[in-house]
């Protein structure tokens, strides 16, 4: 009887604790993941103020930052990681890479904030640069505030040929972030965390992965639901 009571124990001891197991076995790079995902959903959600619906559908690239800090005492900093998708040859999205942004800035500065960002790549150069390990915003491909409104254009800045727009959410509002002179390079040891070592981001965006973690699949796709001609 007591060996029943003691086993019926260790039953119940093994339900309670498995949420929390779950909970433990989610990686840093699965709950950036997770983190991307809410970031588009809330971007999405905002009325009237959403990233244009046309800019989304002709992307190229679509990274999100979650939670980019910046910080600054005279000489300020950025650094954040994210993940990013490439629009494969049919007009579906790849599994994203993993991606991190640090720049630096100069002049009086003091404080410490932080935002969620969008990155829209409207070219293939930055995905170039991207497969390849890294390049610099505004050096290697330009970057410029975007456009809000789901009907708005991206040509009505057209002039300054912009390559990437960026989208800054902050305390629930669209916010000005200058990102220029900002490197986004590959996080290699998150893409070996998730995908295994040694795969490299060309092998990722062409499909080359398997048993993709269901929250970092779920970012693909959020933005098929996105960037569908139904949504």
């Amino acid at each position: 009887m007591i060996k029943l009571h003691l086993r019926r124990l260790l039953t119940l001891s093994a339900l309670l604790l498995l949420p929390l197991t779950r909970s433990w076995a989610m990686t840093p790079a699965t709950v950036r993941a997770s983190d991307a995902v809410q970031v588009l959903k809330a971007i999405e959600n905002i009325p009237d103020k959403a990233i244009p619906t046309d800019l989304l559908r002709r992307a190229h690239a679509i990274a999100v930052i979650p939670s980019l800090v910046k910080l600054g005492f005279v000489f300020g900093g950025r650094y954040g990681k994210g993940l990013i998708s490439v629009k494969k040859a049919g007009g579906t999205w790849s599994d994203p890479g993993f991606i991190q942004l640090v720049g630096g800035s100069v002049g009086f500065q003091i404080g410490v904030s932080s935002s969620d960002v969008v990155l829209v790549f409207a070219t293939r150069r930055g995905v170039d640069s991207i497969v390849n390990g890294k390049f610099t915003l505004g050096v290697d491909a330009a970057v410029v505030t975007g456009p809000v409104g789901r009907n708005a254009s991206a040509s009505t800045d057209g002039k300054l040929h912009a390559e990437i727009y960026s989208y800054a959410l902050a305390r629930g509002l669209f916010a000005g972030l200058s990102l220029k002179g900002g490197v986004i390079s590959t996080d290699y040891a998150a893409n070996a965390a998730v995908y295994g070592a040694g795969i490299t981001p060309r092998r990722i965006f062409e499909g080359g992965v398997r048993n993709v973690p269901t929250s970092v699949l779920r970012f693909r796709k959020t933005l098929e639901n996105y960037t569908s001609p139904s949504h």
